[in-house]
């Protein structure tokens, strides 16, 4: 953490500034200290990252995930664009947001921040896991970048400060996805833009999707043990599933329902083994998260109408249903 950025948090709980105490400088940024609040709450900085929930919750499985794969999804690593190109074509934001300052709820290992403070905003990012320590490896150095280890229920931010707030791949792994986008909407100053995304529920991709039935069997599995069994189950149907492939139309979603992750028609430039470590890892996410809860764009529509936001725009995209809105200006 960076002294300058202080300013950014609050108190989770009363919403009061923190003062820094007890800090361990190294590099000109803060790797050790605590920040206190005027109720004498405290908070551990650990690790250059400010830690405001405790180490083991529902999250595991992601901080497990995000430490094995801490660079699988990002585009140069992969040999593409798609982080790119899905945070542009869903946000429709410019690539330049200089002087503005960014809310990223559900920062993963990074893909999403490398291209967030490509845009010259200031991102202020969290997440509830683990999975901050392989973002702070990859985007830590970056001068504009505020990484903390916090709640969704309870962020350490100043509500309705942020120009622009973003999360995706994230409210469908919350224990109440409602609430979730209820408190990012929170934080929007009058004016501010909105992007989210959340898994589709259809009748097809939910109750005939094999993941969901084989979920309670998996879902509170330990993390390491449940991540060797799918590394085995790739490493044994991959022959197969690379023929399947072959099959017209149908061949990567039968790999699919086969829960044998296949981006092949995603990333058509990618090697085989690059494919196989993107199956290693989103067949462990489809099975292992706490909570996986869909919504209809229907649902979709009516939070953010209930939220009393403006310009709505709620549709399908890459990763389920993607809604982008505004914040009336007052």
């Amino acid at each position: 953490m960076r002294l300058e950025h202080l300013k950014y948090l609050r108190c989770p709980k009363s919403g009061s500034p923190l003062t820094l105490t007890d800090e361990v400088m190294d590099g000109g940024r803060v790797c050790e200290g605590q920040l206190v609040s005027s109720s004498g709450e405290r908070y551990p900085i650990i690790k250059f990252i400010p830690r405001f929930v405790e180490a083991d919750n529902y999250a595991a499985n992601f901080g497990f995930e995000w430490q094995v794969h801490a660079r699988t999804q990002f585009d140069a690593d992969a040999n593409h664009k798609m982080s790119e190109e899905r945070i542009f074509s869903v946000t429709r934001w410019d690539r330049d947001l200089s002087g503005q300052v960014l809310l990223e709820a559900g920062s993963g290992s990074g893909r999403f921040s490398e291209h967030l403070l490509a845009t010259g905003a200031v991102v202020v990012s969290f997440d509830y896991s683990q999975a901050v320590e392989p973002n702070y490896a990859s985007n830590g150095q970056h001068e504009n970048l505020l990484l903390v280890q916090a709640n969704i229920y309870e962020m350490p931010f100043e509500k309705g400060f942020f120009d622009k707030v973003f999360c995706f791949g994230v409210l469908q792994h919350t224990p109440d996805p409602h609430a979730s986008f209820q408190a990012l909407t929170k934080m929007l100053k009058p004016g501010a833009l909105l992007a989210t995304d959340i898994y589709l529920k259809t009748f097809k991709r939910y109750y005939l999707n094999t993941r969901y039935w084989v979920r309670p069997l998996t879902r509170n599995m330990n993390p390491e043990k449940l991540y060797a069994g799918c590394k085995a189950y790739i490493n044994f149907m991959w022959p197969l599933a690379r023929l399947i492939r072959r099959i017209p139309k149908i061949g990567e979603a039968i790999n699919w329902r086969l829960l044998v992750a296949d981006y092949a028609n995603q990333m058509p430039d990618a090697t085989d083994a690059t494919l196989k470590e993107w199956a290693y890892l989103d067949t462990f996410d489809m099975l292992s998260p706490a909570f996986d809860i869909p919504q209809t764009p229907t649902t979709f529509q009516r939070w953010h109408e209930q939220a009393g936001l403006e310009n709505i725009d709620v549709r399908l995209g890459p990763n389920g249903v993607v809604g982008t809105a505004s914040r009336p200006k007052d």
